[in-house]
């Protein structure tokens, strides 16, 4: 068993991994190959482009490396659900849609691999406090 000298966090657009920030400078520090790394990434998650994905980067001692791509953002799930660019600024004032609860529920199926429950109605309203605090209305 290898020992894991770190493991980074980052968020990388899907497919779309370059030697670039945010990737380059967060891994070039443990010596990993960076456009190695960008290959195997943008691979792996080529059928999900126009996310973005939190990726758990695992570091060993000999600097080889794995990595774990989680489910895109609960925020991005939502903002793709209900068609539109962004959530409100001001989301206790300004509402930018409303998503159903089957919309709800669709979402919170993506997440349930990431989220602290495996109960889709606990994950229904996990994902029901992100779209509140984007500004966007639960339709009963």
């Amino acid at each position: 068993m290898k020992k894991i000298q770190n493991t980074v966090k980052i968020q990388i657009s899907a497919g779309k991994a370059t030697p670039a920030p945010p990737v380059g400078p967060a891994l070039a520090q443990y010596g990993i190959n960076i456009s190695e790394f960008c290959q195997k990434f943008n691979d792996a998650t080529k059928e999900q482009i126009g996310f973005t994905l939190p990726v758990e980067v695992s570091i060993y001692e000999d600097r080889t490396y794995n990595f774990k791509v989680k489910s895109p953002l609960a925020s991005e799930l939502i903002k793709k659900a209900i068609g539109i660019e962004k959530g409100s600024g001001t989301p206790n004032k300004t509402k930018v849609g409303k998503i159903t609860r089957a919309q709800l529920k669709e979402v919170a199926k993506k997440k349930l691999s990431d989220l602290n429950t495996k109960d889709i109605e606990k994950a229904m309203k996990i994902i029901e406090g992100t779209a509140k605090n984007m500004g966007i209305e639960i339709e009963k």
